[in-house]
């Protein structure tokens, strides 16, 4: 009997340690309709004037150009992301929460405010004049779903192609890996 004691404690104590060194994982998945639903019950962030104000022209424009004609896109305090209609976006280090998009000539097109950096991650963009233009879950690094005000489904980003609603490419990126 004793000896039976004992050795179910041992089991109980080599189990414990064995069961706390396990770590979950899990990944969560979206569809249009979850990731639709995710965005539209969530209150989102609004720019404020002095941010739009802050950064209307491109502070580092001709840096930023050289850089992404070079297809460097990491660099010491921001990162770059260029598109295939010239425009290209800006997200400072020292904020990964704000997202600056600007024309090819450097002036701001919209701000993108982030709920927070950490995947999966919800967006919202504006123009010049504080209008949500769109709203966006980031899954992953690979994977974005892009909505208007309307909660219509404007793109799916898949890697570096953003498909419509009917699976066409309308848009490509590249972003540093």
């Amino acid at each position: 009997m004793k000896k039976s004691i004992i050795l179910l404690f041992l089991i109980l104590l080599i189990g414990q340690n064995t069961f706390a060194n396990v770590v979950l994982q899990g990944e969560v998945k979206y569809n249009v309709e979850s990731a639709r639903e995710e965005l539209t019950n969530f209150h989102a962030p609004q720019p404020n004037q002095e941010q739009i104000k802050n950064n209307y022209i491109d502070k580092n424009f001709k840096e930023n150009v050289i850089y992404l004609l070079k297809g460097r896109t990491k660099l010491k305090d921001r990162e770059l992301a260029f598109f295939s209609d010239n425009s290209y976006g800006v997200i400072y280090e020292k904020n990964k929460k704000e997202v600056f998009y600007y024309f090819p000539d450097g002036h701001l097109m919209f701000i993108e405010l982030r709920d927070r950096i950490e995947y999966p991650f919800k967006s919202y963009k504006y123009n010049m004049r504080g209008n949500l233009v769109n709203m966006g879950l980031r899954v992953s690094k690979e994977e974005t779903f892009i909505y208007n005000p309307d909660g219509e489904l404007i793109a799916h980003w898949i890697g570096s192609y953003g498909y419509d609603t009917k699976g066409n490419v309308i848009m490509t990126r590249r972003y540093a890996d």
